[in-house]
Order: C-alpha cells, then structure tokens, then sequence
C-alpha cells in the first residue's frame, strides 16, 4: 500500500502506523498537498510553479484539484504558503487525513456470542431501530429488505469475494455485489485486509456491510437491516483504518455516477478540520447530493470524557450529510460520541453510558461506568479466510449503517414516491426517530434514536 494514498479513518490508531518509523501523530499525509488552481491556467505555468514551490505534478482529482507529491523536503506548511502566495492558486491544503469512527477501549479483549436475535438487541426489543416491523412493512410494499436499492460503503474494503487467498463472508449474499473499487491499492478488488495490529479490530468494512445487507432469515448468525440491498463495495482505508481525503472525494463521485442511492460513511476527520481544509471531499459531497444521492456519516467518537461536547466531524458535519450519534442497550448516548447542534439522529453504536444526569429519564436509566454490549456483526476473527461474531465493535461507525439500512429501506419502499430526494429522506427519518433525553431537539441525540418501522409507516 502506498501511504500516499491514505486517509486516516483509523479503529484509534495513530498515524504511525501509517507512516514507519515517524514516533508523533500527524492529521496529513506529510509529504503532500492538494492545490487547485483557477481556471484558464494553462500547463506550462502550472509546471513552473510547481518546480519552483518543490512539488511533482500528482494525480487530478474529478473536482479539478490535484494533488502534489512534495519533493524538496519542506513541510506541507511550507510548500502550501510557497504556493498560496502565487496568484495563480485558488487554494492549497493538507491531504487531510481521517480515521473510522470506531472506539475500541484498550482495557477489553475480543469475545463470542451466541446465535441471533439475542445478539442483536440493535435491531431487537426497546433499545433497537424496530427492525422487525420495517420488515414487514418493506415485503409488504414490494421490497423485502429494501431489494434493488444500491448502497455504497466506503470503509477498509468487504469482505464480498473469494480470490487470491480472500474469502467471502459467508452471511453475506454472493450476489447483492455491484462492481466496486479500491482507491487505496488502485485495482478493481476492494476487498477488506486484515489488520496489521492485533491490539486493534479489523474487518471494520465487513464489519458496517453486515449492519446494513447481512443475509437474514438463513438460520445462521446474526442478519442486517436492508438485506435487499446491493452493495457497491469501495476500499478507501486501509486494513488498520487510513485513508486520505483524496481517496474519499474520489470514492464519492464513482458512487454518485453508478447509481448509487445511499452512501455509507463510517469515518471521520478530527474534529479540529474545518471546511475550508477539505474543499474536494464537500465538492464530491455536493456533487452527490445533487445526483439524489443520500449521504450518511458517523458523528464522530472522541477518546476524553464528556465527547458530546466534542462538535460533529466532517464529513457528517456537511449540510448535505446526515451524521449519526451512537446509543447504548439502556438507550443513553454512547460515553465517546460526539454531539452538538450539527447532529442530526442516533442509532445503537454499543458501549457504556454517557455521564449525563440533568435530566429524567437519563438519571433514570443511564448507568455510566457500567459495562455495555457491543455490535455484533460478521467479520474477520484471524485472518482473512475466517469468520465469526467478534466482540469490541463499538462507535458511530457501528451507529452509521443503522441509518444507511433505513434509507435503502425507505426508498426501496416508496413510502416517499419513486425517487426520493436526499431531503425528503432526511426529513422523514428525523420526523419520525424516537425522542430521547431531554424532551425534543438536543445535542446530545438530535432528533432522537433512529426507528426504521416508523419511517415506513403509511
């Protein structure tokens, strides 16, 4: 894998993993930037200044940035102001990295469990998304399990095919697969990796397909809420959870031109990256929203007490974006989710209880400290070719395609006529989630925990 083809979506890694023998973290890929300039500049003056800032000319990205590959050993600080003093440059950014959006505490190992529905108290009983009753509401309007309504997942690769030592998750339908891509190894296989560090969790990406297409019905495993659904699987992380904002754009506008109605996104960027740092990725954003394209994103997770003080990462952040906080079983918002005024639902991520009190029902309910299941899907338990039903899967990675799954749900259905757009989904699945915490609209679960059935109600 080449690092210069990185994000950061990572299960709580650093970035040194990422980048050998570097001992700090960094939120960039170091030894790039992303420059666009303004239109009419023709290629003699782009060759010029690029010589003369110390960058080769690297790949164009579709929104008509390109990405520099910087070769005279300055910092990415450095090459940016060189560029940014040009008048020929619009903008000049890091390659922004961002890192999944999953909390894997350090002080639990990986576990079993047993057979579904008991597993699976996300979809089932009082803390779940009522996935049952969106069962049957979606066969009885003509599409089990959300059938036909394509969803992307940008995420480390699935787990979908057995080639060259790979192995396709066995709960997973052979043939709900559109072709799909790997920005990460640039080839046309997007499989999940295995992860390079067994302190961390991995098979993330097959991890969040289970969620949303998992086979159900079979008498085997666990099962996922859009089981009709066909996936497009896109590999922008790589097998510790990595990528770059390059990758991502890139990932968002193959989507966008495929078909797709829903994209899955279970990564974030740090919370302190603004708008103005990821310029390409909000374009791609824009331009699949305006293809009827409905977008969801985890929220973020922040590793420190109190993270619903922690504002919404990007991209959930975005306008366009539906971002997604994370609940427990004792339906209480998830310790390490971030919140804010930008979020937008919650839905089960798993984990332990915020320290929230100020209200009734969370003094009620809310036992913060004490321990909480976790998100059982199919994945990868020792390598690539075997499976099972690991635990440590926790965050608003986990929470995200809950939300994915209900849209395809809810589009497939036609509840909302043939071709719903963005808005008009994101509407709906606010109106109709379950208020939680203080009475209304708050910050700490949005509009309130997501309810699949109640969506697809007449």
């Amino acid at each position: 894998m080449r690092p210069c083809c990185l994000l950061a979506v990572a299960f709580g890694l650093s970035l040194s993993a990422l980048l050998p023998g570097k001992a700090a973290a960094a939120d960039f890929v170091r030894d790039e930037v992303i420059v666009k300039y303004r239109p009419g500049i023709g290629n003699l003056a782009r060759g010029h200044l690029q010589s003369g800032a110390g960058t080769s000319n690297g790949a164009k990205l579709p929104g008509g940035a390109r990405r520099l590959k910087i070769g005279d050993g300055k910092s990415v600080a450095a090459t940016i102001a060189e560029l940014e003093r040009s008048s020929l440059v619009e903008y000049a950014v890091p390659n922004h990295l961002a890192r999944a959006s999953t909390f894997f505490p350090n002080d639990r190992g990986f576990g079993a469990v047993g057979e579904w529905p008991s597993a699976q108290w996300n979809f089932f009983g009082p803390a779940g998304v009522n996935a049952p009753e969106a069962w049957d509401l979606a066969r009885a309007a003509g599409a089990p399990g959300g059938a036909g309504v394509r969803v992307a997942v940008l995420d480390t690769g699935v787990a979908y095919s057995s080639r060259d030592g790979f192995r396709r998750a066995p709960d997973l339908y052979p043939n709900r697969f559109v072709p799909g891509y790997d920005f990460v190894d640039e080839d046309p296989h997007p499989n999940d990796e295995f992860g390079s560090d067994r302190r961390q969790q991995y098979g993330h990406g097959t991890h969040v397909t289970g969620t949303i297409a998992q086979r159900t019905n079979n008498g085997h495993g666990v099962t996922g809420l859009a089981y009709g659904a066909r996936i497009m699987p896109l590999r922008v992380l790589n097998a510790d959870g990595l990528g770059d904002a390059a990758a991502i754009a890139r990932a968002i506008r193959f989507a966008a031109d495929r078909d797709v109605r829903v994209i899955n996104m279970s990564f974030e960027f740090d919370s302190s990256v603004s708008r103005r740092e990821i310029p390409d990725v909000l374009s791609a954003i824009r331009y699949a929203h305006h293809r009827g394209v409905v977008m969801v994103a985890a929220a973020g997770n922040h590793f420190e007490a109190r993270a619903a003080t922690v504002p919404v990462a990007y991209p959930a952040r975005t306008h366009y974006v539906i971002s997604v906080g994370a609940t427990t079983e004792r339906l209480c918002q998830s310790e390490y989710t971030n919140g804010g005024s930008a979020l937008d639902l919650v839905a089960p991520g798993g984990g332990s209880d915020a320290p929230w009190a100020d209200n009734p029902r969370d003094a009620a309910n809310c036992k913060p400290g004490a321990p909480g299941r976790y998100i059982y899907q199919q994945t990868f338990t020792s390598s690539v070719r075997n499976f099972g039903l690991p635990g440590g899967f926790e965050g608003t990675s986990m929470a995200c395609p809950h939300v994915s799954g209900a849209a395809a749900l809810l589009i497939a259905s036609g509840r909302l006529g043939p071709s719903p757009t963005p808005l008009a989904v994101e509407r709906r699945l606010k109106a109709t989630a379950r208020d939680l915490g203080p009475i209304g609209r708050d910050a700490r679960y949005g509009a309130g925990l997501l309810d699949a059935a109640a969506a697809l109600r007449p």
